[in-house]
């Protein structure tokens, strides 16, 4: 199979990356190179035959035909996306021009490339999003493929705006689409400014470690690398027109997180007085939701793509 990863050089798009040319598979990565995105993650296939680069923003329609005519993809996995809720707030213009009118042109040059060639029935466009347009949890329950949308800063918002404009391309067009949402992942080059390497990287430089509001954030944990095997398993076995939440059954408080962390540094890289010395309590950011948790039982191992089947970390090929 031959694959267009958009955002590959990312922490996640890298990841899904490493793992199809590891299986065999062709890859062009095509990525804007921002600020998120770094080539040395995919140092492991630089010179690999297999895979291949092109510089280009998904806003780009011209780039976009271009690109899809010269290396004729078997199937879109498009990750290409803001992705930092902190940012989101700052400056929202960035996340509504990538993640809703960069997916809108990436669907129109993708359903134009798929007509001209005939609506090929083995073609596929993967959608990744995440969990957090379902908004926020109180102290029990979890996400399902069913949950009503319910975004609440402007990250989880554009990213909910494109994964509604993935299902109307779907309903009204016809373009084979499937679609994810995951929870939070962690694991190699991982972006040095979301939580657990702000954590590491300031541990290591004996610098205050920040925690928002009163550390009682959950989240629910999920390694980049069983990801990338969930992604690539929604892509050859998931039913069209389906969607499929990704977790890892991880739930963890921030602060019970940061102060596990700290404790391995501890062991990992003595210094004068525990880590956890420099754990400092900030202002909580604006919306931040108290609760993630995707519901992700053990997969069938007859798994045929239906609506409730699901992800874990026991599932897929090792």
């Amino acid at each position: 199979m031959k694959l267009l990863v958009t955002g590959g050089a990312g922490f996640i798009g890298s990841a899904v990356v490493r793992l199809a040319i590891a299986r065999g598979h062709r890859v062009v990565n095509l990525d804007a190179l921002t600020y998120a995105a770094n080539l040395q993650n995919l140092a492991a296939v630089e010179g690999n035959p297999a895979y291949s680069f092109e510089k280009a923003d998904i806003r780009d329609r011209e780039a976009l035909d271009r690109i899809l005519s010269r290396h004729r993809p078997d199937a879109v996995m498009h990750l290409a996306a803001e992705s930092h809720v902190d940012r989101s707030i700052d400056g929202p213009a960035a996340f509504v021009q990538t993640n809703i009118l960069g997916s809108f042109h990436l669907l129109e040059a993708v359903r134009s490339y798929w007509d001209a060639a005939g609506r090929p029935a083995g073609f596929r466009f993967h959608h990744v999003s995440t969990d957090e347009v379902f908004g926020s949890l109180g102290p029990t329950g979890q996400f399902t493929e069913t949950t009503a949308y319910d975004p609440r800063s402007p990250y989880s918002a554009s990213k909910a705006a494109s994964d509604h404009l993935v299902r109307a391309w779907h309903e009204t067009y016809g373009l084979p689409v499937v679609l994810s949402n995951c929870s939070n992942n962690y694991g190699p080059y991982h972006l040095p400014e979301k939580l657990v390497p702000v954590v590491i990287l300031n541990a290591l430089a004996g610098q205050s470690i920040p925690v928002y509001g009163d550390g009682g954030n959950i989240r629910d944990w999920l390694y980049v690398e069983d990801h990338a095997d969930a992604l690539l398993t929604v892509l050859d076995k998931g039913r069209v027109g389906r969607s499929y939440n990704i977790g890892g059954e991880n739930e963890a408080r921030n602060i019970d997180l940061v102060r596990m962390i700290c404790a391995h540094m501890d062991d990992l890289r003595p210094a004068a007085a525990p880590h956890a010395d420099l754990i400092r309590f900030v202002p909580d950011r604006p919306g931040h939701k108290r609760r993630y948790a995707i519901d992700p039982p053990a997969c069938d191992p007859n798994w045929d793509g239906g609506l409730r089947s699901r992800w874990n970390r026991g599932c897929g090929e090792r």
